[in-house]
């Protein structure tokens, strides 16, 4: 069931890309944020009431920072989505495990002490190399159509979801429960949006168009729970690498939506190079597991 409950939270994650698509269409990507973060909050105090959970935390600077962070790549993220195929910036803000890997790889060359063997690093610095050479696969057609600009920001938000998630393993071991970190991330989100429409004001308002607002965080929402409950099936029941990696069938399912909605013409070699970091990201995943074997779920 933990197999089944994290592609379905696959399936939710680019299911909700398909809605920012749509959306951006007709609105800025700061009030996609907003809108994102509004129906976040109040879906995540409902299931906190429900579930008994307390939204009251001893931490609120941990979770203001990780919501700076955390809007920061999913505004990247959202542009990345309007100016490029769906599977490609999917793949590219998943590209956070490899991200993670390399930070690992760093701090282990910077605060390693000489003399004192440690965990081998080559594997993982490998499958960093790899996952880096199939994003200038999967780039090269978009640097070919004058999208370098969205392709560089495609990467950045999954940089940025990486120092995200790391905040969220920080504030994890402070003992807070995840349902209530996904809530002050919506609460982030929410402010970091308004705050972005002010600035840029409002696009004209069409009630079809807005249709595709609430289904944004709805499925975002949705998506988390899923994934979180993968997660804590799979510590019971010894299968969390198993489960982490088949958080990449959303790269496969936002390929699908790329071919069956938005006609998206994506090369061999993007093909190829959307594989590569696929299988890069997987390996890395498995080799960080040892530095963070009880990590929690990743967000997108």
């Amino acid at each position: 069931m933990q197999a089944v409950w994290m592609v379905l939270s696959a399936f939710l994650i680019a299911s909700m890309g398909v809605c920012v698509k749509f959306a951006s269409a007709h609105f800025t990507s700061a009030e996609l944020v907003f809108y994102r973060g509004v129906v976040s909050i109040v879906f995540m105090a409902l299931y906190a009431r429900v579930h008994g959970t307390s939204l009251r935390t001893a931490y609120p600077a941990m979770h203001a920072w990780r919501s700076v962070i955390g809007v920061m790549s999913l505004s990247a993220w959202f542009y990345a989505i309007a100016h490029l195929p769906l599977a490609t910036a999917m793949t590219l803000n998943y590209m956070s495990s490899v991200w993670i890997a390399a930070f690992l790889v760093g701090g282990a060359l910077m605060l390693g002490k000489p003399g004192k063997k440690g965990p081998k690093q080559g594997p993982l610095v490998l499958a960093i190399l790899a996952s880096f050479g199939g994003v200038v696969m999967l780039l090269r057609p978009a640097m070919d159509q004058n999208q370098s600009f969205a392709g560089l920001i495609g990467l950045l938000s999954g940089l940025g979801a990486a120092f995200a998630y790391m905040q969220v393993m920080a504030i994890s071991r402070m003992g807070e429960p995840e349902i209530r970190t996904v809530f002050y991330f919506g609460v982030g989100t929410a402010v970091a949006g308004a705050l972005g429409i002010a600035l840029t004001g409002t696009s004209a308002w069409s009630w079809q168009q807005a249709l595709w607002l609430p289904p944004i965080g709805i499925l975002a929402s949705l998506g988390q729970l899923a994934m979180t409950k993968a997660y804590s099936m799979s510590k019971n029941h010894g299968s969390t690498l198993m489960v982490a990696n088949l958080q990449y069938s959303g790269i496969v399912f936002a390929a699908l939506y790329s071919l069956v909605l938005f006609g998206d013409n994506i090369p061999l070699t993007g093909w190829a190079g959307m594989a590569l970091i696929i299988v890069s990201a997987i390996s890395a995943t498995m080799l960080r597991a040892r530095a963070a074997p009880n990590a929690p779920a990743e967000e997108h």
